[in-house]
């Protein structure tokens, strides 16, 4: 597959932290490309280095050695302006505890990187409006988030994650604080927005229910890619998902 269709490549990435006199290797030298407009889930037992590697390609952390590319963009040589720039308009973040201002409306959270963006408020809040209503909130812009139950939180976090249109969403772990039901309806959101935008959603996660969704699942264990599956090849029974997800 070209470089040009990928919109993430990880080359020989290394993450090396110091754990008091311990060194702890997190990521040992991870290859991977990502096609552009695809579902992919990062899946791998606790430990097994997915958060470091999601970290990685979000910008959020820096490789001991190696490179991540976004759109061929190797994203270490950004100066700390470019890389907010760059995570501001190209990558849409949703995490596990959903990360609401909780003084803030479900709106005004929405609204926000897009003023960061240097959006007028106005047009902020017209599209804000449009993105709540595509969540299935457009009933509840003005709430905080206490007064919303986790799945609307998580709706609005979604919503938040599409405010610049980006090429890229990472969700982190976005059905753990969730329901069975209302987890399946967050994985089905971010599907439909995957397929209608032409977004690259990379999910790290533990919850095999993205097994349906995915185009291509990444197995991270021990710091490593162990294996990259695509939908086709997905044969997994139960009794499989207990061993793999011990």
């Amino acid at each position: 597959m070209g470089h040009n269709l990928n919109i993430v490549r990880v080359s020989n990435v290394t993450k090396k932290f110091q754990l008091g006199k311990i060194e702890v290797e997190a990521l040992k030298g991870i290859n991977l490309e990502i096609p552009a407009g695809f579902y992919i889930s990062i899946m791998g037992p606790s430990g097994s280095g997915k958060s470091t590697l999601f970290n990685m390609i979000g910008g959020l952390d820096k490789p001991t050695s190696g490179k991540v590319f976004i759109d061929e963009i190797d994203i270490a040589q950004l100066d700390a302006f470019e890389l907010a720039w760059l995570r501001c308009r190209k990558i849409g973040y949703i995490f596990q505890t959903f990360n609401l201002i909780q003084v803030m409306t479900a709106l005004e959270n929405v609204n926000l990187p897009m003023i960061f963006a240097g959006m007028s408020n106005d047009e902020a809040v017209e599209k804000g409006v449009r993105l709540l209503d595509l969540v299935g909130l457009g009933d509840r812009f003005q709430h905080k988030p206490t007064e919303l139950s986790g799945g609307q939180q998580q709706r609005v976090a979604v919503a938040r994650a599409l405010a610049n249109d980006p090429a890229i969403i990472l969700a982190d772990e976005p059905t753990g604080n969730l329901d069975l039901g209302t987890g399946e309806e967050i994985i089905t959101l971010l599907k439909s927005l995957s397929r209608e935008r032409n977004v690259t959603v990379i999910a790290a996660t533990h919850d095999f229910k993205m097994l349906n969704v995915s185009d291509q699942v990444v197995w991270i264990r021990d710091g490593r890619v162990d294996k990259v599956e695509n939908r086709e090849e997905l044969s997994i029974s139960l009794g499989e998902i207990g061993s793999k997800a011990s």
